[in-house]
């Protein structure tokens, strides 16, 4: 079963998933301001952090099904899901297939989207490089998932972050790669959801294609919408406002389409 730790005494649960190359460990700036509202769990996924690989590709739908033995085995009933980009590809699978379990779906600089021929066309092309030189492939990818008019203030987390991502089995970082290609698109999910649908983004994301997505999210009442003054990774550019719109928005309303 999937690595797993838990944190916090609230009433309702959050379980968190986090992105490419990462681990559990990302929530760890956002973890107190999330735990005294939720009873937080937090998974490595396959191939990521203490997780072992499980294929050759971890598709979105594998993610999601071993996420299922976690949650089936803490018997915790109905809950929110919150996937960080990669994490909200599998946190989409999730709720595709076991809608009747969540409360809510949170993308957390994600997309519902599939990749394009481009977005294709560059993650065949850093499978070699992954193999073939995996640090470089790290040190030159990270600083640009951060804000870039931020880049001094953010040092000292951008190394956090490598660090994380040269941790990270290599063949884990393999499948995930080919299970991201595999990915469909999943507007129809957002669409079908009874539930909760919040999407938290970043102006300087370059990761994702922030403005295709905000412009054409299904007109439902039960979806929200925030922009932040940030880059792909809000839980270490800006966790205290991410962590409020989480407490906020998950356990009351607020307005639509607010910006940060």
């Amino acid at each position: 079963m999937l690595n797993y730790e838990i944190s916090g005494s609230g009433k309702e649960t959050l379980v968190l998933l986090h992105g490419f190359m990462e681990n559990l460990t990302i929530w760890d700036d956002m973890d107190f301001h999330l735990s005294e509202k939720f009873t937080l769990i937090k998974i490595d996924l396959p191939g990521h952090g203490l997780s072992k690989v499980y294929d050759e590709v971890h598709t979105m739908e594998l993610m999601a099904s071993e996420v299922k033995k976690v949650t089936d085995s803490l018997n915790i009933g109905k809950f929110h899901l919150l996937g960080h980009s990669m994490g909200g590809y599998a946190t989409l699978a999730f709720a595709d297939q076991f809608p009747e379990v969540l409360k809510s779906i949170t993308l957390f600089f994600s997309s519902y989207f599939a990749d394009d021929a481009e977005k294709k066309e560059q993650r065949q092309k850093s499978l070699r490089i992954i193999k073939e030189a995996f640090p470089a492939y790290v040190n030159a990818g990270v600083p640009n998932l951060f804000n870039p008019n931020e880049k001094d203030f953010l040092e000292g987390k951008i190394d956090h972050a490598k660090k994380i991502a040269l941790s990270t089995n290599n063949n884990g970082v393999l499948a995930a790669v080919k299970g991201m290609i595999e990915r469909t698109n999943k507007t129809s999910v957002l669409e079908s959801f009874d539930g909760k649908v919040l999407v938290i983004a970043g102006k300087h994301d370059s990761a994702v294609k922030t403005n295709l997505i905000l412009n054409h999210l299904p007109d439902k009442t039960n979806i929200k919408s925030y922009l932040l003054d940030c880059g792909h990774n809000g839980h270490w550019e800006k966790p205290i406002i991410c962590a409020e719109i989480i407490n906020t928005e998950l356990l009351h309303n607020l307005p639509k389409h607010l910006l940060f």
